[in-house]
């Protein structure tokens, strides 16, 4: 039934925003040029990577010696925009349709960081990673990662359909808000994998 919900919303949802998608990709491309979509590999279920798609935020720009400047040195007027009301997350609904994604769940992560997570942690590759998720709605780019991790936990062990629904509405009502976006948010916490190294937690793997 979960995936089913997930499919239909999806499907009504790149119907229904169809034309801010094509709009944004528009402006993608005229403010950055191509490519339209920002690409990278995530951990999905089980462990399993995939391709997440967002719109572009940053430019390709590098320093003397090719490498790419930090975020926030490439992060433009529009992808502040995009990142500040969400939408540069709405390429993921396709996401959603391959099967990589659910509408609600853990936020996907970076593949570096699998290592660290803690056996009780790895729970959250039981299910499909989401677009949006309990960690988000209690505090978005403000919580700590213990508290997200721990957020993903329960989510996942209290799981219900009702919880999910009741977690998209918050998440519309967050977003609107831009309560507790950050447009840069390593530039408020440092990496997961660089945060439990100075801990001393992990690798397990």
């Amino acid at each position: 039934m979960k995936r089913c919900f997930d499919c239909l919303a999806a499907v009504f949802g790149l119907i229904l925003l169809s034309p801010l998608l094509l709009l944004v990709a528009l402006l993608v491309v005229w403010r950055l040029g191509s490519p339209v979509l920002f690409r990278q590999q995530r951990l999905g279920r089980n462990g399993a990577p995939f391709v997440l798609l967002k719109f572009r935020t940053m430019t390709s720009a590098v320093d003397r010696d090719g490498r790419l400047l930090p975020d926030h040195l490439r992060l433009t007027k529009l992808g502040r925009f995009l990142r500040i009301s969400s939408i540069d997350e709405l390429p993921e609904l396709f996401n959603v349709l391959r099967g990589e994604m659910s509408l609600v769940g853990p936020r996907p992560l970076l593949l570096r960081y699998f290592p660290y997570f803690t056996e009780e942690e790895m729970l959250r590759f039981s299910v499909r990673p989401g677009i949006t998720g309990l960690a988000q709605v209690s505090g978005r780019n403000e919580a700590s990662w213990d508290q997200r991790m721990a957020a993903d936990v329960h989510y996942i062990r209290t799981w219900s359909h009702a919880r999910d629904i009741s977690l998209l509405l918050k998440t519309v009502g967050k977003v609107f808000s831009s309560q507790g976006v950050e447009e840069d948010p390593m530039s408020a916490m440092a990496d997961f994998d660089e945060e439990r190294r100075q801990r001393k937690i992990g690798p397990f793997r």
